[in-house]
């Protein structure tokens, strides 16, 4: 039977939510994964040293062993150097959301100011800490990422040793950043390499292929596949996992989210294989975002195997994508 390796395994873009929904999503993402970047966007925000400390310490005691990593994150706001030194050791990035343009994002930035965002990006670029950036507008919804490319390059060329990651790019436009400014990154979804609109109300709504930003146009997955399979250097996989109970999804005005984590590195492998490009599958999935975030992971090797695997319903209430569907990889084995 076909079989394929990888080690340390890395999602550097994973919702975990908090409580209950925690308690049962977290083991998921920790059995297959060496590492994951947290998003902070919890109600209330993770916002100071002491948020950030309970909230690893809630993470970790979900998770069954030591072999998993979260990588902290702060939600941004304009903070002062000072209180950034006292974080720089606790937290790997920090991310920054356009005001309620997401979950959970009403805290978020209503106008970007550069000198209003100065003392803290220009502490940020001195500590070594990467800001991550949901780049969109409140324009059109097919249109707000690329309206937002303006702001990336204000911020790139405003403060060119501040590492800036995009997160979750949809777009050409975006790719098409990568190579302009040496500071500016990426993390690319699995469901993103799927999905165009088309997947998500191109006949019967689909409500949990539905999320921000919304998946594009046929260009638009076929660039974000011309990066990911050749594993730029400047791009690494990031889930944007994002769990809501079935409830909130099969309803009217149905929560964003994509539920992946569970079923990511199979359909990555399933990816890769049909363009012939497995070999490549490593540096995507942690090599790169190792070089970009300069971290080292727990060892953990984690055995694919070719071989048909049925999609669960439903995990503890939260429906994945392609619930109920057979796919092509399976795991068989992780030490």
């Amino acid at each position: 039977m076909k079989t394929h390796t990888l080690l340390m395994p890395l999602d550097m873009h994973l919702h975990l939510r908090d409580g209950v929904m925690l308690e049962n999503i977290a083991p998921l993402s920790a059995y297959s994964f060496s590492g994951a970047l947290i998003m902070p966007n919890l109600v209330p925000p993770v916002e100071t040293l002491e948020d950030v400390k309970a909230y690893k310490e809630r993470i970790m005691a979900t998770v069954p062993n030591d072999f998993f990593e979260p990588y902290m994150t702060l939600f941004y706001k304009n903070y002062d150097k000072k209180f950034l030194a006292t974080i720089v050791d606790h937290v790997t990035a920090i991310k920054l959301y356009p005001a309620g343009i997401t979950t959970n994002s009403e805290g978020g930035l209503s106008s970007f100011n550069i000198e209003e965002m100065r003392e803290t990006l220009e502490a940020m670029s001195i500590l070594g800490i990467p800001l991550c950036v949901h780049g969109e507008s409140d324009g059109f919804v097919m249109d707000r990422e690329e309206e937002f490319m303006s702001i990336y390059e204000l911020l790139a060329t405003n403060f060119p040793d501040l590492k800036i990651v995009m997160e979750h790019i949809t777009t050409k436009a975006a790719v098409d950043m990568l190579d302009k400014h040496k500071n500016l990154y990426a993390t690319i979804t699995v469901h993103h390499l799927l999905f165009t609109l088309d997947d998500v109300v191109g006949g019967m709504m689909m409500p949990h292929n539905f999320c921000k930003p919304i998946a594009k146009r046929p260009e638009d997955l076929d660039a974000l596949l011309s990066v990911a399979l050749e594993a730029h250097p400047k791009v690494m996989f990031g889930s944007d996992s994002a769990p809501h109970s079935k409830e909130k999804k099969e309803c009217s005005g149905c929560a964003a989210g994509v539920f992946s984590a569970p079923i990511a590195l199979q359909l990555l492998c399933e990816i890769f294989e049909q363009y012939d490009k497995l070999d490549n599958l490593q540096a995507f999935i942690s090599d790169n975002a190792q070089s970009i975030y300069k971290i080292c992971p727990e060892f953990k090797e984690v055995i694919l195997e070719k071989r048909p695997f049925i999609v669960p319903a439903s995990y503890s209430n939260v429906v994945p994508m392609y619930a109920s569907r057979a796919i092509n990889w399976a795991i068989r084995s992780v030490e």
